[in-house]
């Protein structure tokens, strides 16, 4: 008779013991459509210390000399924490989605990121759509956002319990459209804030971003 050979891997586990691929809020898909790069990247990301290494052999093709040169670096004061975890997240996105993929879960880490503020900061609607899970949100029609006061607009989404309480936000410099600071109190939004014509990030303070979806 034919003689018939197998291949088998070791199941990956963390130091934990749980199994790697799983998460919370369901297994860690390699397709994007079922699973965002950036939702793949963050959860690279989140890879603890006693792991990256470990998984950095095993799940991409760095040389192992680079990857002890990671290791050693974590052993010292002057260690950038979660580096090595960057490290990760970026070569097995790579992988498995190509480098726009690694482009895209960039650009939707910084916008999501509590701080990133500023024209540094690219905004789009890929990038927004992919962090839409990770904030509050609300749908208004378009008529109800463009040519309206940036504080209607905040009253009206709830990001404010008032028009006095997002004026003073304003004026305190803690008021922000698609990531940049209000100026003016008075500021009107125009279609130009409107990302794609799909999109508005409004924020208060830097921690608090809500995401408005706009409808014809």
């Amino acid at each position: 008779g034919k003689s018939l050979h197998g291949i088998t891997f070791p199941l990956l586990t963390k130091s934990d013991g749980k199994k790697f691929g799983k998460s919370e809020g369901g297994a860690v898909w390699l397709s994007k459509d079922k699973l965002s790069p950036y939702e793949f990247y963050q959860y690279l990301y989140k890879t603890t210390d006693e792991d990256v290494c470990k998984f950095l052999r095993m799940l991409t093709f760095m040389d192992l000399e680079q990857i002890e040169e990671i290791e050693k670096a974590m052993s010292h004061d002057g260690y950038t924490p979660n580096s090595a975890q960057k490290t990760l997240a970026e070569e097995v996105t790579r992988v498995v989605h190509g480098q726009a993929g690694v482009d895209a879960a960039l650009a939707a880490t910084a916008v999501a990121a509590p701080g990133k503020t500023g024209s540094s900061v690219t905004l789009s609607v890929e990038a927004l759509e992919a962090i839409a899970n990770d904030m509050p949100s609300v749908t208004l029609p378009l008529s109800e956002v463009v040519g309206q006061p940036v504080v209607d607009v905040m009253l009206a989404t709830g990001l404010q319990s008032s028009k006095g309480e997002a004026r003073r936000l304003i004026k305190n410099g803690g008021g922000y459209v698609n990531n940049m600071k209000i100026a003016d109190e008075k500021k009107v939004i125009e279609d130009s804030d409107v990302i794609e014509g799909k999109l508005l990030l409004l924020g208060a303070g830097k921690k608090k971003k809500l995401l408005v979806r706009i409808e014809e």
